[in-house]
């Protein structure tokens, strides 16, 4: 994890990887949890998902990719739940 922190807890931008080194999420953070914009990344480097986090919970809109890197689909979320 690189990023911001305060009292000890991510706040701010920050970043997390996996053990290849490659990217794993960036984006916001608030007293150690996601939240705000982010996107996660698959182990190959290639974007996943992007997302917004209230509370550490998906929250408002997700864009899924596929392996290449292309969109697939959206969805909206309410706290961590899928909205209808």
């Amino acid at each position: 994890m690189k990023g911001d922190y305060w009292n000890g807890e991510r706040n701010g931008k920050g970043k997390e990887f996996y053990s290849n080194d490659k990217i794993k999420y960036e984006g916001d953070y608030l007293n150690g949890e996601r939240s705000g914009k982010g996107k996660e990344y698959n182990e190959n480097g290639k974007i996943k998902y992007e997302v917004e986090y209230l509370n550490g919970r998906k929250n408002e809109k997700e864009k899924e990719y596929n392996e290449n890197g292309e969109l697939e689909f959206e969805d909206k979320y309410l706290n961590g739940n899928k909205k209808c």
